[in-house]
């Protein structure tokens, strides 16, 4: 194999299934193709009704179909596996213990994305195998525990939602009759409206707003790609290989869904296979009530969406790809200053306190440390937001900081990358990482909680040295001596007769945990 080809392997951990997909990528292009798929129905949304928790057994199933995808990337000889959890595991409790057991039992660490992430994820994966041509398209995915809804035109998404309405949630909810009773179908649907009032009021207002008329729909993933199979089947008596692009006029998919809710079980699954039976009502009924509020004459499938986004992703994220998918290089920066707009911070001051903490991170590193760009840049993320707290109060801002950048919805990021972020703002000043933190343990990762403990020393001395937030020091030089465990700050003022008496004073404050944590004496010095 050429050196510009990679093998990399996308897993998605569903509430309903386990997708991998196994694509070659071609670096030089760049483009990829894929070689492998595999599919489990792990129904990992099926929790304690009393607890919320995933069950032994879900968890169970869900281990052995990703030890099987294992065993296909080993055959495949895939490079690097990227892998995420969606509306199942996030929500619940003991989510984050499944994520350690599986990394205890498999070795195969996989990251927790929020359903904003998710959407935009999926958007990548569809605009990598379609052309929307700059029109306004509106994307909807139907997973087990979430519908996914995106307007997007090829560029920037315009709108991403995640809603908490999936094939295998509402059915677990509404559905315990067969054929359905009108109480409980009445009941689904009420239910159904009432969670997509609020997207699809968002979105109808946003097209008004931008004088669009009418909009192209595209759908992904299972429950669509369900009813285009028994479509097809229905009307030419054929399934077209590949579905990509298939169209299912509004009509005709109010009619499939009241033939399915008359049908039983026996008679669904004569329509679609098994496993898809027992939830392809609910998951119909999403999507037709959301194409009746949007007014769409009809949805075209498509057949790449969140795992085709991951592999998308980590192209972007490895350089390989550029040109026309710039704007989502820099989806992590510009959201990082949205957020950082929204709670009203400083930031030139922000960009300074950056900029200190980056100096010192890149002059220590192989030194003290030999932490990654991905870490550094989450460095740059937290300094640019330690401030955000003050939004709500100046008392304990470090905390509100926490709470603001956790919440803050923040894209391009996996749940565990947004956690750090936070947590490296909390600990920019009073308290250091304790074990008792229940936002500390959150991140579970010990490699993780290093990096808190190292990287926040970083911080705290970057804004002791902006103390008076006036960007009093221009430079910083760092020498250390491993050898006598001494290290010295070179301050270059920006006013020559500056003393930076304030800057110097909280420094010899902020100085401690530096010092604990690399086992250092700190000095400073004026140049």
């Amino acid at each position: 194999m050429t050196s510009d080809v990679k093998t990399l392997a996308a897993i998605d951990v569903g509430t309903n299934s386990i997708h991998m997909v196994i694509v070659q990528i071609k670096t030089s292009i760049p483009s990829f193709t894929v070689i492998e798929s595999e599919k489990a129905t792990v129904r990992l949304g099926e929790r304690c009704a009393q607890t919320g928790n995933l069950t032994e057994d879900a968890m169970q199933r869900s281990l052995e179909a990703l030890r099987r995808c294992q065993e296909i990337c080993r055959t495949q000889k895939v490079e690097e596996i990227v892998a995420v959890a969606t509306s199942a595991t996030r929500e619940a409790p003991n989510g984050a213990e499944f994520i350690r057991r599986i990394h205890e039992e498999l070795g195969l660490y996989i990251e927790v994305i929020s359903g904003q992430e998710e959407a935009r994820r999926i958007y990548l994966g569809v605009i990598s195998a379609m052309e929307l041509r700059d029109e306004p398209h509106l994307l909807i995915d139907i997973g087990g525990g979430s519908t996914e809804m995106i307007l997007g035109d090829g560029r920037d998404p315009k709108y991403l939602s995640s809603t908490k309405i999936g094939a295998v949630r509402l059915t677990d909810l509404f559905i315990s009759t067969d054929p359905v009773s009108q109480t409980e179908y009445d009941r689904l649907l009420g239910y159904i409206l009432g969670s997509i009032e609020r997207p699809t009021d968002d979105l109808r207002s946003l097209l008004q707003e931008k004088n669009i008329k009418s909009i192209n729909a595209i759908g992904t993933s299972g429950t669509i790609e369900t009813l285009a199979i028994l479509h097809s089947k229905e009307k030419t008596g054929l399934v077209p290989s590949p579905l990509q692009g298939y169209e299912i006029p509004f009509a005709d998919l109010e009619n499939i869904v009241w033939r399915l809710r008359r049908a039983n079980l026996d008679e669904r699954t004569a329509m679609v296979r098994q496993k898809r039976a027992e939830i392809i009502l609910a998951g119909a009924l999403i999507l037709l009530e959301t194409m009746r509020l949007m007014g769409i004459p009809k949805i075209t499938l498509c057949q790449s969406a969140l795992r085709e986004g991951l592999v998308v992703d980590w192209m972007i994220r490895h350089g390989y790809i550029e040109d026309g998918w710039r704007y989502q290089s820099t989806v992590r920066d510009r959201s990082i200053l949205k957020l950082a707009d929204k709670y009203g911070i400083d930031t030139k001051y922000a960009k300074q306190v950056a900029d200190h903490a980056l100096s010192i991170f890149d002059q220590t590193k192989g030194i003290f440390h030999e932490w990654s760009d991905n870490e550094r840049h989450l460095l740059w993320a937290a300094a640019m937001l330690h401030n955000s707290g003050h939004h709500i109060s100046h008392d304990a801002h470090h905390k509100h900081s926490y709470y603001l950048i956790r919440n803050g919805e923040l894209l391009g990021y996996t749940e565990s990358e947004i956690e750090v972020i936070a947590n490296l703002a909390r600990y920019h000043r009073k308290s250091e990482p304790k074990k008792k933190h229940d936002n500390f343990q959150r991140l579970g990762s010990e490699r993780l909680k290093l990096f808190i403990r190292q990287a926040s020393t970083f911080l705290r001395l970057a804004t002791a040295l902006d103390r008076r937030q006036i960007g009093a020091i221009t430079s910083i030089r760092v020498v250390c001596s491993p050898r006598t465990r001494a290290c010295s700050l070179q301050l270059t003022p920006k006013q020559h007769h500056d003393p930076c008496t304030l800057e110097l004073w909280s420094l010899d404050y902020k100085k401690q945990p530096f010092e604990t944590q690399f086992n250092v004496t700190l000095s400073v010095s004026l140049d």
